[in-house]
């Protein structure tokens, strides 16, 4: 009897030995685990605080850094866009495709070309639709489309025409830059409206939007726009490095003129050898499947070359593919192992 209780003793000791070790253990492996994770995400983690320039301006307008309130602006957004990395780069990439739409336009309207970032950070260069049902790359609403020359209807909304909205932007920052005499001003009733930034001027007794308090989108809205001017001039600054073959570019098109109505706009496509999504992506313009021409009316229909179809081809027009765009030419690749070329 003894014995037995002397055994069973030893089986209870022992068990409680082995249960105690393996918490240990258990215990020691989760804190050096935990400690190790610390130090590799202290090690593999790190944020840097975004270069604020000492001078920066908008349509050859000067921005005054030097206040803390604009200063601090500028660096919100340059943080929200810096750090928003699948979102900027999307925009640096079709940058490179529409651009070229949109700056001859601007130049030939006398616009300065700094307001191809108010297209840039209004739809990021998609046709999409706002909430307030605000449209295309400039989002435009449909009465103010109308007002100054676009048509919107049924079946076709100009809005999405590219051409054609920058060309009524134009109209409109022309307008907007004659009541303020100032471009910034301008740029910032693109997005709360002429009478709002009137008013707002004359009762805050001031004839500077740096010096307007608005309500928060309009107070960020000229500081995104500098944002995307500084990442989009200085890409390998901010932590983009996109080479040129990376960017999406340009499409060469051909322009089909319309004067009679065309009832199907699927067989439209195939007569012309493309199919109906091609159709729809260079014209989203055209609303539905048919296109009603009223008598003395006509349209024109812009369609991709044969040798703009297929990215290999369109590649070999890039020039210095590899070249990787604002990159100073000190700098070296990400593994230091041979020196990158500068645009």
């Amino acid at each position: 009897m003894t014995l037995k209780k002397t055994t069973l003793s030893l089986l209870i000791l022992v068990s409680i030995l082995t249960t105690a070790i393996v918490f240990l253990c258990f215990t020691q492996s989760s804190t050096d685990n935990d400690k190790q994770y610390r130090e590799e995400f202290a090690a593999h983690t790190k944020f840097y605080a975004v270069e604020i320039p000492e001078n920066l301006s908008f349509a050859g307008e000067q921005a005054p850094l030097d206040l803390f309130y604009c200063r601090e602006g500028l660096d919100r957004e340059l943080l929200v866009n810096t750090y928003w990395h699948s979102n900027t780069m999307l925009m640096l990439k079709r940058a490179s495709r529409y651009f070229p739409v949109i700056e001859p336009i601007l130049k030939k309207n006398n616009i300065p070309d700094d307001f191809k970032y108010l297209a840039l950070i209004e739809s990021g260069l998609t046709n999409v639709v706002s909430p307030s049902n605000a449209s295309g790359f400039w989002q435009f609403l449909d009465k103010t489309a109308r007002q100054y020359g676009l048509e919107v209807s049924e079946q076709v909304d100009e809005r999405y025409h590219i051409a054609k909205s920058t060309e009524a932007a134009c109209k409109y920052l022309k307008s907007a830059n004659t009541e303020y005499n100032n471009w910034t001003l301008a740029a910032a009733s693109y997005n709360a409206g002429q009478g709002r930034i009137g008013r707002e001027l004359k009762r805050q007794g001031t004839t500077a939007y740096y010096d307007l308090y608005l309500n928060n989108e309009t107070s960020r809205y000229i500081y995104r726009i500098l944002a995307m001017k500084l990442i989009y001039e200085n890409p390998a600054r901010y932590g983009f490095y996109l080479r040129n073959k990376d960017l999406y570019p340009p499409i060469s098109t051909y322009s089909i003129l319309v004067d009679t109505s065309i009832n199907d706009l699927v067989n439209f496509a195939a007569r012309n050898k493309v199919n109906y999504k091609i159709l729809k992506e260079f014209n989203p313009w055209l609303r539905n499947d048919e296109l009603k021409v009223s008598p003395g009316k006509s349209y024109t229909i812009d369609l991709p070359e044969a040798n703009s179809m297929h990215y290999s081809k369109l590649l070999k027009q890039v020039k210095d593919p590899d070249a990787i765009r604002g990159l100073p030419s000190e700098n070296k690749t990400l593994d230091g192992s041979k020196e990158l070329k500068q645009e």
